[in-house]
């Protein structure tokens, strides 16, 4: 099976520009490609892990990765998928969350020797002089036709900045600087930019009359996949002090029985030929599939330690057992609880972070969704003293998947 073959039967080509050429580029190694990640939070999440298992893949195969940092767009914001305009970020914001994109993407990329590069977009779009920009890029983009960009279209009824309409040229630009500067022969994205990157591929053409190949990959955090990657509480991040191992284990565990073997073909390195033979698994057999893919991923982004020591928490709460050494806890200090002694339920959980905010922890608590060391707690005034939390401490459980050891 080639290279673009495997991309195919693992379902991440949703649509390209121009299959023929680009399947000859990827199966000899000959794609110099790139993917963009704006840094608009501090850590990435699923989203991007998705883009980087591509990235990953094809680096694998002899194709060279560029991954782009978005200091520049950023600084705009992509409207795509949005229904608001994105919180302004600082610059000094913007460069630390580059800092940490950064070094997690070392965990998936190989950088050295030339085998991948890391750029920064505003090296070239915070020097840009506005006239010359309308005069030399502008003058190539048909109001009319971004209009119709789907990108566009699901904001026009409550209303597209100034700002993020000139998104799609930015982006355009991205690929044309990273074409001249480096070679760039292909870019790669959700099906959601494709407006976008169409917009990169037509403005090579038109100011340098040479052809420029686009693809896009359907990642599983777009289209009709962007609820996965979400929990009640926010997204699922890469970040260890965000989304701890054993949480990011427990996402992966709870996926339903529908999506098991597409994230398996997505995201793991495991041949096709074992995965398609679980299309015979039933009952439970399908949470040994499961447990695959959790202890994978797992693996993939915090170790082959960490994926075990979350595997056999898992394992245990599963079974009933009492071992929570690799569960998530939290020690409470004295300033946590009252003049009593105790703690409210509902400050407990906003502490461990298995709510947002008070509000949530109490629609919890009343829906019958919270426990203790397996007790269903119902009362929203209820308390839990220090003396109970001393030593082992206790098993705080929210709905089927969250737990948290707390002690004091």
């Amino acid at each position: 099976m080639t290279v673009w073959e495997e991309l195919k039967a693992r379902n991440l080509i949703a649509q390209v520009t121009d299959e023929e050429e680009i399947k000859e580029m990827v199966n000899q190694g000959k794609a110099t490609f790139y993917i963009g990640f704006d840094p608009t939070a501090d850590s990435l999440h699923v989203g991007h892990f998705m883009a980087l298992c591509l990235m990953k893949r094809l680096q694998m195969a002899g194709n060279k990765p560029i991954a782009l940092l978005g200091g520049g767009t950023g600084m705009i914001g992509d409207p795509s998928g949005r229904t608001d305009m994105r919180k302004m970020m600082t610059p000094e914001t913007i460069q630390h969350n580059i800092d940490c994109f950064k070094k997690q993407m070392e965990r998936f990329i190989d950088f050295s020797d030339g085998k991948a590069l890391m750029v920064n977009n505003a090296d070239w779009l915070l020097n840009l002089n506005y006239v010359e920009l309308l005069r030399e890029v502008g003058a190539h983009f048909s109001v009319n036709r971004m209009l119709a960009a789907e990108c566009y279209k699901q904001r026009m009824e409550r209303g597209l900045s100034f700002l993020e309409f000139n998104y799609m040229i930015m982006q355009s630009y991205d690929f044309y600087m990273l074409y001249q500067k480096y070679g760039c022969n292909m870019q790669f994205g959700g099906d959601d930019q494709w407006s976008n990157m169409l917009g990169g591929t037509e403005l090579i053409r038109r100011k340098l009359n040479k052809d420029a190949y686009a693809m896009t990959i359907t990642l599983l955090l777009n289209s009709e996949g962007k609820k996965m990657g979400k929990t009640q509480s926010g997204a699922v991040w890469l970040d260890p002090n965000k989304t701890s191992p054993f949480d990011f284990y427990q996402y992966w565990r709870n996926v339903d029985d529908a999506d098991v073997l597409k994230c398996m073909r997505l995201l793991t390195f495991l041949p096709l030929e074992q995965i398609d033979e679980m299309e015979k698994w039933e009952g439970s057999q399908l949470n040994q599939a499961k447990e695959i893919l959790a202890y994978e991923l797992t693996n993939l982004v915090h170790g082959e330690e960490e994926a075990k020591k979350a595997q056999e928490g898992a394992r245990a709460l599963f079974a009933g057992g009492a071992n929570t050494e690799n569960m998530p806890s939290t020690t409470l200090s004295a300033e946590d609880f009252d003049e009593e002694g105790n703690i409210d339920l509902i400050g407990l959980l906003v502490k461990t972070e298995l709510v947002p905010t008070r509000s949530e922890g109490r629609r919890a608590i009343e829906q019958g969704g919270v426990s203790i060391d397996g007790q269903k707690i119902t009362d929203v005034k209820y308390t839990v003293s220090k003396e109970a939390l001393a030593g082992e401490g206790v098993v705080l459980k929210r709905g089927k998947k969250k737990f948290h050891k707390v002690n004091a």
